[in-house]
């Protein structure tokens, strides 16, 4: 059976009793349908204390033999549930541009799914709409302040705010904006919402006016006198904070299995911080005793800004990390070309292992007790798997085979076992990377040299520029958020394995300053995606039956 097969196949309860299984009352709940809904912030600020574990899943980096964190997310969440632990699982929702791209829907897989998953996958709760919506309101007074006369003095040509849309269009990474007498001609340009600063802000507040805050810290661009401009001053922040008022409550939905799960916030990975609304996070840890919860791609990226930014921000303490692999994408690390993943391949596994053992190095460079999920597929053989145990035990690290994908939570038992000792097992020392006070190209170099394992990095001029002025304009202090591709960890996405030594080149930097980072670009990566040669859109549709089609 497919996904969405056995997605509808299953039998859901209702999203009240989903509730009620973490202690939510359905007075709490404004519905979205049977299966979904949001939680009320009223109720939120009444809850306790946080009570429960943080458990964080991450990954080796990606390769298109897939790896499968969310699912191996999902899966363990359901483990700990049927080993009588009250779990409840934290993940980010997904964006319309993979879905109708490459990469596809973000539910997790199998007996492992979020659901209802083409609900999830497509508008859910419209939490995107409005962040796009509160984004572009921006972009629109910006132009608006110009085109009255601008009593503001904005520079034109300093202008940093860029509109966004949540898909994938290339040709509107640069733009021309202004003609026909509709204002100051001037370039500009589009990303893709999860790259947004609205987004970051959105997952990263802690409340409604901690969002409006936030908001109002935005610097949108530069006056003729050299003074930052921010959207305080443009009178943005109340009309855009009121677009974001429902989207803020978090979203709960269920596994196939019934255990509980926020989906809330979708920031990218490679492009922004990658992990899902801090407020379904503490959440999660007021209402369930283990809360899993999974940052984007692999641990160089997803996990590095958990711990640097979401957890620096936020005083989040993770108890223990889970690392996962698949013998399919290592062997890809190890050199084998996708045609050849189903032959045993024991040599090339042990060259992929590389990768992998560096991510466990990094991880415990944070604090964090780490284990490995070695996500099965049919075609894995047991000495592949083997070599993979073997590789992790010589550096003190339990690797599990985890069968979620087709026997649901039953199949990550021995998982989720581990998952809880370590947790309960007081070891967890965390610490970010590095301290506050370091200087912003520092920070870029430490995270390059000690994550990425780069021999130095290569500023360009007008970014050491630009981190300078940030420096003096007092953002020194902030951490940084690296934009930087996820297959590597070079910049060049064909570098697979554990590459060292190389020079990571960073074209340029950008201010989030209601977000609390400064983003680093690296290499050629771009926050507008562009679609592949053949896209999803081709293949997705709706049937007679108003049941949607090639969505997974």
């Amino acid at each position: 059976m497919s996904d969405l097969e056995i997605a509808r196949a299953a039998k859901l309860e209702r999203i009240e009793d989903v509730g009620a299984r973490i202690g939510l009352p359905p007075e709490a709940l404004y519905r979205y349908g049977p299966y979904k809904a949001k939680v009320s912030l009223d109720h939120i600020r009444k809850l306790g204390a946080a009570k429960g574990k943080l458990v964080l899943v991450t990954a080796i980096n990606p390769t298109p033999a897939g790896e499968g964190k969310t699912t191996t997310t999902v899966g363990l969440g359901d483990a700990l549930s049927r080993i009588g632990k009250r779990a409840v699982i934290c993940l980010r929702e997904p964006s319309l541009g993979p879905c109708f791209g490459m990469k596809g829907g973000a539910a997790g897989g199998g007996y492992a799914q979020v659901v209802p998953m083409d609900e999830i996958n497509l508008h859910f709760t419209g939490d995107f709409h409005a962040i796009t919506a509160a984004n572009n309101l921006l972009a629109a007074l910006i132009d608006n302040q110009i085109y009255w006369g601008n009593p503001l003095g904005i520079d034109p040509s300093k202008i940093s705010w860029r509109r966004v849309m949540d898909m994938n269009d290339r040709a509107l990474r640069d733009i021309v904006v202004g003609l026909g007498g509709n204002g100051q001609v001037r370039e500009d340009g589009f990303d893709i919402t999860v790259a947004s600063e609205v987004m970051a802000i959105f997952c990263l507040a802690k409340s409604l006016g901690d969002l409006e805050e936030r908001i109002n810290r935005i610097v949108v661009a530069r006056d003729f006198g050299k003074k930052n401009v921010t959207a305080a001053r443009v009178q943005a922040a109340g009309a855009m904070s009121t677009l974001l008022r429902d989207a803020m409550q978090p979203n709960l939905v269920q596994t196939l299995e019934h255990t509980p799960a926020f989906v809330h916030g979708g920031p990218f990975a490679n492009i922004a911080h990658g992990c899902n609304s801090l407020i379904a996070t503490e959440t999660a840890l007021k209402l369930g005793d283990y809360v899993v919860t999974e940052a984007g791609f692999g641990a160089d990226l997803g996990a590095e800004k958990f711990f640097d930014i979401k957890c620096r921000q936020s005083g989040l303490k993770p108890s223990a990390a889970v690392i996962v692999a698949t013998v399919r994408a290592l062997k890809m690390h190890g050199g084998v070309g996708k045609n050849d993943l189903a032959k045993e391949n024991v040599g090339a596994i042990e060259a992929g292992m590389a990768n992998l053992l560096r991510h466990i190095e990094n991880v415990r460079k944070f604090g964090v007790p780490v284990t490995v999920a070695i996500n099965h597929f049919t075609s894995d053989t047991k000495a592949e798997t083997d070599a993979i145990s073997e590789a992790c035990r010589k550096v003190g690290v339990h690797a599990h085979l985890c069968r979620h994908w087709a026997d649901g939570g039953a199949g990550a038992e021995d998982l989720a076992r581990e998952v809880v000792a370590l947790a309960d097992g007081a070891t967890s020392d965390f610490k970010p990377l590095y301290p506050d006070d370091m200087t912003l190209a520092d920070k870029i170099r430490t995270i390059a040299r000690e994550i990425y394992r780069a021999a130095d990095v290569s500023l360009a001029p007008e970014a050491e520029k630009k981190l300078q002025q940030y420096e003096a304009d007092g953002f020194g202090r902030l951490p940084i958020c690296m934009a930087k591709t996820q297959y590597s960890f070079t910049a060049e996405p064909d570098m697979r394995g554990a590459p060292t030594g190389h020079i990571l080149p960073v074209r340029d930097v950008r201010l989030s300053a209601g977000a609390g980072f400064v983003v680093a670009l690296c290499g050629a990566l771009m926050t507008m995606p562009g679609l592949p040669r053949e896209p999803a859109a081709y293949r997705i549709r709706v049937d007679a039956n108003g049941e949607i089609d090639g969505l997974f």
